[in-house]
């Protein structure tokens, strides 16, 4: 494959190479809007020209819509202009998409389908070029994708794209304060790609799914950008109410899905079991049977890489999906720098994100924080200098989280440094190794551990979907166990007073999510703060594990 050192490269090379050869598919009921790669590489170009003409380079453009096409065509089209693109989740609140309109200046945005697009354009200043896509009715837009088109149809954009080019921002999910924008270039994306591409020895002719939100990088780079680089398609998921009927249709040869999903994933298939039991019964009667079966019920059925990541994989449903032969393999990158640390076949240990790919530095600082040096990542962040400083100090980017090696080189997370907290005892906790303890208890879901400034710590959970008919009384049984289990290996101060359960589901709806699906804490905290900190001070003077119901 050859090599180029910027996005918009790619994308000319596949349109002289095979012009007629569809790209991309919006999937719609059974059939599909096609795109081939000279019909993109055309549109892109046209409304590029239109964009130039209307605003300054660097110029910041908001870009508001579901998966589709045209969000690609979009964010190529403001690069190939000298633009820089700024992608809003489509479950962005109005707070949020506010302070990110102010903060970048925005003199535009394209609009497509987004259910939160009342909140975001009551933000927006009266000057904001609305700007919609094909097949959507805005009434708030003074221009078209379609005017664009033909605005810019007798011109050639005369930006000539380089490799340090600042092509986007991204503004990460916010779990503590506002979100920062971190600069995306062409190398902080082509670089990471070709590292992860050459490491992995991707299939020669992958097939991809978009589904993820495109505004996280990891969505746009694992699909968007990736697919660009080996001229690869991509079909577009219609809506995740639609998300096994267009799996099956595509069958895509690669799928990246947060711990959360592949949780979703298995509760349906033991639904169409019958429950774990009837499943168990049935994998221990015929494994290869099952197995084929969950993988063409899903669509992954020629599927080479299953990988996980944005959260810590709980262990158990690891090794759920190992007993299927769907090995899911986790890997760790952020919006400031990606393809560092991955596991692969033959390279995979339980609880272990992986080994660091060729070209990428790691140590450990004395805080226990990873740091990183490599080739392509981010120069820091938008306007905020003070930040970047403390970003990258002597060529190494400190990534926040804490981790630890193990002699073989198997490199483990422990935590955000930011996540630590001090109970009562004025002593350091760290919330993710427990949590991932008490995931193994198969009647919990999502679970959050609390314990700033209280006698003990507290664990807040919601019930597992396939748990709700249990009585509530196993339920407390089992969650007992597992703490009274857990306790016997925690050190004194970081001992779990019991559980605050649920059955509401924590959701990016609800607030308690964010949009890449990471559990805000400050929100939790806020939610069960008070009930957790007097569960605390009644179990240390019951020396009793309470459980509580919310």
């Amino acid at each position: 494959m050859m090599e180029h050192d910027t996005l918009l490269a790619y994308l000319d090379q596949w349109a002289f190479e095979k012009p007629d050869t569809v790209w991309l598919k919006d999937l719609r009921g059974n059939v599909s809007d096609d795109y081939s790669w000279a019909e993109s590489r055309r549109q892109i170009r046209c409304v590029a020209a239109a964009l130039e003409a209307r605003f300054d380079k660097d110029t910041k453009i908001l870009l508001l819509s579901r998966n589709r096409a045209h969000w690609f065509f979009a964010d190529l089209a403001i690069m190939a202009s000298g633009n820089i693109s700024v992608g809003l989740f489509t479950t962005l609140n109005a707070d949020v998409a506010h302070y990110i309109a102010q903060f970048t200046q925005a003199s535009a945005i394209f609009v497509g389908e987004a259910d939160n697009w009342e909140s975001v354009k009551a933000v927006l200043s009266d000057d904001t070029c609305v700007i919609s896509l094909p097949g959507v009715e805005i009434p708030e837009a003074s221009l078209t994708w379609d005017q664009l088109l033909s605005e810019g149809a007798a011109c050639t954009p005369s930006h000539v794209p380089r490799h340090d080019d600042t092509i986007a921002l991204i503004f990460t999910s916010g779990t503590t304060g506002r979100p920062k924008g971190v600069i995306q270039t062409n190398d902080s994306n082509v670089i990471p790609i070709r590292r992860g591409s050459e490491f992995l020895e991707i299939e020669a002719e992958p097939i991809y799914f978009s589904y993820l939100p495109l505004s996280h990088l990891a969505e746009r780079q694992v699909i968007e950008f990736t697919s660009l680089c080996r001229g690869a398609p991509v079909s577009f998921n219609e809506g995740l109410e639609f998300l096994g009927r267009d799996m099956q249709r595509t069958r895509p040869t690669f799928f990246f899905g947060a711990p959360r999903v592949w949780e979703q994933f298995q509760q349906a298939v033991l639904a169409q079991f019958g429950g774990a039991d009837a499943f168990d019964r049935a994998l221990l009667a015929d494994p290869e049977a099952v197995s084929v079966a969950v993988k063409a019920g899903l669509g992954l059925d020629r599927c080479e890489f299953h990988l996980t990541g944005s959260a810590p994989l709980p262990m158990p449903l690891m090794a759920w999906w190992d007993s299927v032969g769907i090995a899911l393999m986790e890997g760790f990158g952020q919006t400031e720098a990606m393809s560092l640390i991955i596991s692969r076949e033959g390279q995979r240990r339980l609880g272990a994100l992986g080994k660091p790919l060729p070209g990428v530095d790691i140590k450990i600082t004395e805080a226990g924080e990873l740091a990183i040096r490599a080739d392509g990542c981010t120069p820091g962040y938008y306007k905020q200098p003070d930040k970047t400083a403390e970003l990258i100090q002597d060529g190494w980017l400190h990534t926040g989280d804490r981790f630890r090696q193990d002699q073989d080189g198997f490199l483990y997370i422990t935590g955000r440094i930011k996540d630590y907290f001090k109970t009562i005892h004025g002593k350091f906790v760290a919330p993710t190794p427990i949590e991932a303890l008490f995931a193994e208890n198969s009647c919990v879901e999502q679970q959050c551990l609390v314990g700033m400034g209280m006698a003990k710590t507290v664990m807040i959970a919601v019930v597992s979907e396939s748990m709700r008919a249990t009585p509530r009384e196993a339920i407390e049984v089992s969650v007992t166990s597992t703490i009274r289990s857990m306790n016997a290996s925690l050190e004194k101060h970081a001992r779990v007073a019991g559980a605050i359960l649920t059955y509401t589901p924590w959701t990016i709806e609800s607030g308690v999510l964010t949009p890449t699906l990471k559990i805000k804490r400050d929100e939790i905290a806020d939610r069960f703060g008070d009930a957790a900190a007097a569960m605390a001070t009644e179990s240390a003077e019951k020396k009793q594990i309470l459980v509580r119901w919310h």
